[in-house]
Formats: C-alpha cells, sequence, structure tokens
C-alpha cells in the first residue's frame, strides 16, 4: 500500500491537491482511499459528492463517538478508585471531544487503512505544518513517554500492589492499567510503522511567495528531521505568464522568483496553475494536472563516518541531513544513549547508533544542510587498544 501525506501552510490548497492526487489514481485503475481531518466536510466539497469515481473512497474522521468510549471505559476500569476519591461519575452524553482527540483518531485512521488491506492508495489531507509535523511524531513520542511510564518489566509494581492496595484500601488498578498500555503501544505501532513505511511519502503543498518559502522551508526540516520523505514540492495556484495587469504581474514576477529557488534547492517540483476560481468537482481536480502519488524516493542516508588523526585518535561523524535549517535554531543535548535534536520548533530524541554510544560528544556543525556531530571514544567506555 502506498501512502501520500499532503500538508502546507494554512489556506494552501491542502485539501483540493489531495483530492487531486486520490482522483488521478483512481482514474489510473488504484484502488484509493482519500482520509481528511478536517472536521467540516472540505472534502466532499471539493470532490464534488461521494460519486466522484467508483474506485476512489473518502473517509471524514469523526473522533466524538470514540473518544467517549475510550474515556467511559477508562471510568468503569478506574471506578473503584474514583470513589474512593468521592468523584462523581460522568454521563457519556456530557462528554465532548478535548483537544488531541482529532490527533489520535487521525492516527487510527492510518493504521485502519493498513490493516483493512482493501486500498492500493492511500491520500491524507492533513492539518497544516507545523501541526501535520507533531500529529506524524506522536506515535514514536507516545511510545517513548508509555516505555518510561509504564515499563513492561513489571515486577516492582507486582510487588508493591499488595502493599498499595492495602494502604489505599481498594485493589489499585495496576493490572489493567499495565494492559491498556500494552495495548496502546500496539495501536501507536501499528500507526507508527505506516508513517515510517518505505511507500509513505509527504507531499508539501504551498503558493509561490514569501510566506510560502518561509513554510516550505520550514516544513522541510522538520521533516528531514523525522525522516520522512517529500515526493515533491507543489507550487499551488501559479498565476498566467503574461497579463495585462500590472497588480497580476508584480505578484506572477514574486512568484517567479520564489519558483526559481525551489526548482534550484529541491529534488522536484510541480506547478499547478489557478483555474481562476476555487476548483469544484471532478472536471475541476483534473484541470489541475496534479500527479498521482510518485514513486517513493530513496531514503536519506544518516552515515557515521571515521577519521583517524596524526595521534592515532578516532573521530566519529553522524550525519544528519536538515536541509533548510538555521544554526542559531539548532540545540543538542546527550541523553544518555540518545541525542535531543532541536531545530527551530521541531524536536527529536534519536537514539545514537551502537558505534557511538561508548563516544562523546566532541562538537558539531551546520554544512550544506547537513548536521555533524562530532563524536571521541570515551576512555572510560572505550579504552584505547580495544
Amino acid at each position: 500500500m502506498r501512502t501520500l501525506l499532503v500538508t502546507g501552510p494554512g489556506g494552501s490548497g491542502r485539501t483540493t491537491v489531495a483530492a487531486a492526487a486520490a482522483l488521478a489514481s483512481a482514474r489510473a485503475g488504484q484502488r484509493v482511499l482519500v482520509v481528511s481531518a478536517d472536521r467540516g466536510d472540505t472534502l466532499g466539497t471539493v470532490l464534488g459528492g461521494p460519486d466522484a469515481h467508483p474506485g476512489l473512497t473518502a473517509w471524514r474522521l469523526a473522533p466524538d463517538e470514540r473518544f467517549r468510549d475510550d474515556l467511559l471505559a477508562v471510568q468503569e476500569r478506574a471506578a473503584s478508585a474514583f470513589e474512593l476519591l468521592g468523584a462523581e461519575r460522568i454521563d457519556g452524553e456530557e462528554l465532548t471531544p478535548l483537544p488531541g482527540s482529532e490527533e489520535l483518531a487521525l492516527l487510527r485512521a492510518l493504521r485502519d487503512a493498513a490493516r483493512a488491506d482493501a486500498y492500493d492508495t492511500v491520500v491524507v489531507d492533513l492539518p497544516p505544518a507545523p501541526e501535520a509535523l507533531a500529529v506524524l511524531a506522536l506515535p514514536e513520542q507516545l511510545r517513548r513517554y508509555l516505555r518510561k511510564l509504564l515499563p513492561p518489566e513489571r515486577q516492582a509494581a507486582r510487588a508493591l500492589r499488595p502493599v498499595l492496595g492495602r494502604l489505599a484500601g481498594v485493589p489499585m488498578p495496576a493490572a489493567w492499567l499495565y494492559e491498556t498500555a500494552a495495548r496502546w503501544e500496539s495501536e501507536l505501532a501499528a500507526a507508527q510503522a505506516v508513517i515510517e513505511d518505505p511507500a509513505t511519502t509527504v507531499r508539501l503543498v504551498a503558493e509561490p511567495g514569501p510566506a510560502g518559502a518561509d513554510a516550505v522551508a520550514r516544513s522541510a526540516t522538520g521533516l528531514a528531521l523525522h525522516g520522512l520523505r517529500t515526493d515533491l514540492v507543489l507550487a499551488n495556484r501559479v498565476l498566467p505568464d503574461a497579463s495585462a495587469d500590472t497588480w497580476l504581474a508584480a505578484l506572477r514576477a514574486q512568484q517567479d522568483k520564489t519558483l526559481a529557488e525551489w526548482e534550484t534547492t529541491y529534488d522536484l517540483v510541480r506547478r499547478v496553475r489557478h483555474l481562476g476560481h476555487d476548483p469544484r468537482g471532478a472536471d475541476d481536480l483534473a484541470a489541475l494536472g496534479v500527479p498521482a502519488p510518485a514513486e517513493p524516493p530513496a531514503p536519506a542516508e544518516w552515515p557515521v563516518t571515521r577519521t583517524t588523526a596524526d595521534d592515532g585518535g578516532d573521530t566519529y561523524v553522524w550525519h544528519i541531513p536538515l536541509p533548510g535549517a538555521v544554526r542559531e535554531e539548532l540545540g543538542l543535548v546527550r541523553r544518555g544513549d540518545s541525542l535531543v535534536v532541536t531545530a527551530g520548533p521541531f524536536r527529536r530524541v534519536l537514539a545514537l547508533p551502537s558505534a557511538l554510544r561508548r563516544c562523546a560528544v566532541a562538537g558539531a556543525g551546520l554544512r550544506e544542510g547537513e548536521l555533524r556531530v562530532r563524536f571521541t571514544p570515551d576512555p572510560d567506555l572505550w579504552p584505547r587498544g580495544r
């Protein structure tokens, strides 16, 4: 199954591009699912209705019902603890989804689409970047938090549970808590597998111009940090080449400047012309010429290289591609066998390659869109001569 994740700055036409890419795949004979994270039925409006193409299925997320079921299930499992605290039970009819429920519903949709094995291509209309990047990073982050808060090794919890139960006077919910954590671990791992699958790519959509250029550069940095691959940068709503209107001509000149920068910086840029109106229905979507998901690019390598100084000492360099990163916005912190990398608003905890876990960080530099972190062997962990 091929997955195309569509994002870009707000108002750039992400939903239209996602619908057009899905329709192009369906017309090529693919079984296509298109998923929208928009609470309004913007996707249905753009497609012109549910029957845009017989090979195309559209899902609109409805997180309210699942959120309600999950919270009521937690309430039932922890009923004894809530009664001890004198808490009043919550009725299902009064529950409304909390912030974050849409993101979890989107991750479930990715997981369910992969498990269904009923589609050749899945196109996802993501929220605006950088919110979309936060959603895509969520499975990895939550799994790390779960392992720290509720490690699978439950020996300590088993030993303390009877003592805690006697102190509190009620059975402690340790067993079901770990069971719930295991279920969440399984669901998050399934969503993460789809996001990290070699057949999953991201399409960046933006209008060419100063604001679009800044948004694409920042998004490209975040995608690279999280190991996500971009199939193309789509320049949306490109104005006609020649216009007698000086105002439109000035806007097109501004677009041309950005387009030239993008075509120099990024591997593949596709232009989509402005139709002069908001696209609606299958004919308009086809007229845009948005391509179906392409063959995924090769994954970017994060190699570790080794050099030997004149004194015989070794230096290892970890090469982390970060296109568009700004030196002043970079941050590095070593935490045990992990490296916390910050690039502007994005942060990721990276597990160190095995060769670097017995080394100390000796410095770092940003060159040609690549973060190069230098390591030297730690003599306490890697004595000379081994």
